[in-house]
């Protein structure tokens, strides 16, 4: 019988604590148990909602930011989307800034939560029209406003420290493996692994990075350098960020948004569960780690990995058969008979 959850003395308390389930499909594929943390279960969808909390419980406690305050900050979306729940929560105003290539349902769902959203053409980091760099300059030009800086604000890193890694190990009753995740920010695949390296440091950490992000190439041969591309949204980093800083990562893999296809249509047509790109490249990952544990002769390893948003959020992208064709990637067959 299923016991029911604890009631929650605050909304905000609903962040983290997400269920772990196994992945049947990926299970055989691993030859092991692959489990997958739910974070679309979050209050905003999405992973992002444990770093927004701790970055603006952070600058509170360091009395940066003030009652009636604005949080400003530069997002792919799903961090934006979890500040403003946050910063609603918390009686604060909400100002992000976004590259305008994002899926138009986390501009509208942030437009939704009440935030003010200005959009800023796609660059590279070193050009100062990056959304990163004008969300910072918004901050400092704007009373009473802080800048979360998700990239290299640790307080980001140490949700997982504290949060998803505590969780993960007593999930699995401390029979942990290995866990992968691709790199965004690096607060995730740094925190969980720092947090699981403290429990066992013989925990196997993957990063799974998409084609068109430098970090595969530099923790495989010590350089930053990229190759192709990616749509995945949030996904992919070409610097080493403060969050990164001491990562342990014990080995890498690159993941094809073609891999991470197959597995969003495997994952929603034989498991039920609908999920965004970077879902479908971490269970790729995850994949490729559990074969390599297996095949240094490790009993069942028990293998973990990141569900990181739902897909409701790419109806108008991923779940698009116009898109995905534009972009020169296979339309999952159901959407081809409708």
């Amino acid at each position: 019988m299923m016991t029911a959850p604890k009631p929650l003395g605050d909304t905000l308390a609903l962040i983290g604590n997400t269920p772990l389930v196994r992945l049947a499909g990926p299970s055989a594929a691993a030859g092991c148990d692959i489990w997958g943390k739910c974070e679309f279960a979050n209050p905003g969808s999405s992973v992002k909602d444990r770093a927004a909390l701790y970055m603006i419980r952070d600058a509170e406690e360091r009395g940066e930011l003030k009652p009636g305050g604005t949080v400003i900050e530069g997002t792919a979306g799903n961090t934006g989307i979890g500040i403003a729940l946050v910063a609603n929560a918390l009686g604060y105003k909400t100002v992000i800034v976004m590259p305008d290539n994002q899926s138009q349902e986390k501009m509208d769902t942030l437009r939704a939560l009440g935030a003010r959203l200005e959009t800023v053409p796609p660059t590279k980091y070193a050009d100062p029209c990056h959304f990163q760099h004008v969300s910072r300059r918004m901050a400092e030009e704007t009373e009473g406003a802080i800048w979360a800086g998700q990239f290299d604000n640790t307080a980001n890193r140490r949700a997982h420290i504290e949060g998803t890694a505590k969780e993960l190990w007593e999930q699995t009753g401390g029979k942990i493996d290995g866990f992968t995740c691709a790199a965004g920010t690096g607060g995730t695949i740094a925190g969980v692994g720092m947090g699981l390296k403290e429990k066992n440091p013989e925990v196997r950490i993957a990063l799974t990075d998409p084609h068109g992000a430098a970090l595969y190439n530099y923790y495989a041969h010590g350089e930053l350098k990229s190759e192709g591309s990616s749509v995945a949204e949030g996904i992919g980093q070409g610097r080493i960020t403060a969050n990164l800083e001491g990562a342990p990562i014990d080995t890498q893999f690159r993941i094809s948004d073609e891999e991470g296809l197959v597995w969003v249509g495997r994952l929603l047509r034989e498991e039920g569960l609908c999920l965004g790109l970077s879902s479908g490249i971490n269970v790729a990952g995850a994949v490729e780690l559990g074969r390599q544990l297996v095949s240094e002769g490790r009993e069942n390893p028990q293998v973990a990995t990141m569900l990181c948003d739902t897909g409701f959020r790419y109806l108008s992208t991923l779940y698009n058969p116009a898109w995905l064709s534009e972009k020169g990637l296979p339309v999952f067959d159901w959407l081809t008979d409708t």
